[in-house]
């Protein structure tokens, strides 16, 4: 059950980036952060934060034609975009769940698409066009 939410209202990119670098920088072994929003509201925006957070210096791109980039640093970030992703049999061909049993973070863009194989304790953050620059970001946190 969720029980706590808390909902931003961003007016440019670098708000959303700092907003992402601070769940990164509060991300704990085994964090899995599902994002869900259309087609350009950031979700690559928000990976790019919570990877600065999480003191990866790579540069993040979003992974829709490999489905998953592994970037190393003092912790490793699993990123994946399920965009491409058309059946529950392709989700099994991608064994993503077995990421989630180490003490990385995975951040999963489109992850509406898996929400019923997502682990108990994700976050899920939506994001909702507002305009050219604004964005409706929601962050619900699992419940005790």
């Amino acid at each position: 059950m969720r029980t706590m939410a808390r909902s931003i209202i961003s007016r440019s990119e670098d708000q959303t980036l700092a907003m992402a670098e601070e769940l990164g920088r509060n991300a704990t072994p085994g964090s899995v952060f599902a994002l869900i929003g259309n087609l350009g509201t950031g979700k690559t925006i928000i990976a790019k934060g919570i990877a600065k957070g999480l003191g990866i210096t790579d540069e993040i791109t979003s992974p829709t034609f490999t489905l998953l980039e592994i970037y190393n640093g003092p912790v490793t970030l699993y990123h994946f975009d399920l965009y491409r992703i058309e059946t529950s049999g392709e989700l099994d061909q991608l064994f993503f769940e077995e990421y989630w049993d180490d003490d990385g973070i995975s951040i999963i863009e489109w992850a509406d698409k898996a929400l019923d194989r997502l682990p108990d304790g994700y976050i899920k953050i939506t994001i909702e066009y507002l305009n050219d620059t604004g964005r409706s970001i929601t962050i619900e946190y699992p419940g005790d």
